[in-house]
């Protein structure tokens, strides 16, 4: 088999990014390189080129999930007519969704990273990554009141007991209990 030109072995990279991104929200960072690969529709033997090691991938993959999400906010405050406000109360409410909890690969990197980050050295890129993201959001959700962790704090642990209690009415309500505390006038 030949070479790939560094424009494809760019784009290799990019994809396996992206795509330890998504799993390492949905499964967690203990999925095998083997399986990452093969999702991303590459070979085992290509990981060891692109990257020194798996924790490498952990750490693009974590800055990569926390831009995709502070890209989110940035355009959704400038979407959203009511401005700041407005773009913070409409992420609250998709964020506490049964769509956002049913579908952690492309959700918050907060919510599906935080188990895994917890057993991750506090030395490592993807934890202080993770930490700095995690204070970006607050920030994002700060308001003139308040700074934003005890909303964030809300909003990240109703997703995570939500998605704990998935198949139980439970679920649900904790989605529910949680929007409208965050919600209210």
């Amino acid at each position: 088999m030949g070479r790939v030109s560094q424009e494809q072995a760019r784009e290799n990279r990019e994809r396996v990014v992206r795509t330890a991104s998504r799993l390492f929200r949905e499964q967690g960072t203990h999925i095998s390189v083997a399986d990452l690969m093969k999702a991303a529709g590459l070979t085992h033997g290509g990981f060891y080129k692109q990257f020194a090691s798996k924790e490498a991938l952990i750490d693009e993959a974590t800055t990569h999930a926390f831009g995709e999400l502070a890209a989110r906010h940035t355009a959704a405050v400038e979407q959203e007519a009511g401005g700041r406000a407005e773009a913070q109360r409409a992420l609250i409410e998709a964020y506490l969704s049964a769509e956002h909890r049913d579908n952690a690969a492309d959700g918050c990197p907060a919510a599906g990273l935080a188990q895994d980050m917890a057993r991750e050295p506090g030395a490592s890129r993807a934890h202080r990554t993770y930490a700095e993201g995690v204070g970006a959001f607050a920030e994002f959700l700060a308001t003139e009141d308040e700074d934003g962790i005890v909303r964030l704090c809300t909003m990240l642990g109703a997703v995570v007991l939500a998605r704990a209690t998935k198949d139980s009415p439970l679920s649900d309500e904790i989605l529910a209990a949680a929007r409208a505390a965050l919600t209210q006038e």
